[in-house]
């Protein structure tokens, strides 16, 4: 399930950079480009800043994963239940890793889109 998760939001980040493409290089007229270039980049643009702030709620899981390792250390001598602990913490990082990572993926594909729409305003 984590491999298609990649795999999905590839495709949906992919999808959305050939929408933008082919809908920029349909426009006949400069203005009707321009407009939509920049509508774009004003959706691209908010899109980034939500990327961006979920970088900031990973970083605070990370440190909630760093006090709670910390905190179950002295718990280890052998009483019930650290098993799920344990797992329970390995889980919360790996999703916390495969979110950063997807969320590096969508940055790079606002980038591609920010070009394309940044090219097509400046030809005419």
């Amino acid at each position: 399930m984590v491999f298609l998760s990649f795999v999905y939001r590839f495709l949906t980040n992919f999808a959305f950079m050939a929408l933008v493409y082919f809908s920029l290089n349909f426009m006949e007229k400069y203005q009707h480009r321009a407009i939509l270039a920049i509508l774009v980049l004003v959706y691209s643009g908010m899109r980034a800043a939500s990327t961006l702030r979920a970088f900031y709620f990973f970083q605070k899981i990370e440190r909630l994963e760093a006090e709670t390792k910390r905190l179950q250390a002295p718990i280890n001598d052998g009483s019930g239940g650290t098993g799920a602990r344990k797992q329970i913490v390995m889980d919360v990082a790996r999703l916390r890793r495969d979110g950063e990572l997807k969320s590096y993926m969508d940055l790079f594909f606002l980038a591609l889109i920010v070009l394309l729409c940044v090219a097509n305003i400046m030809r005419q």
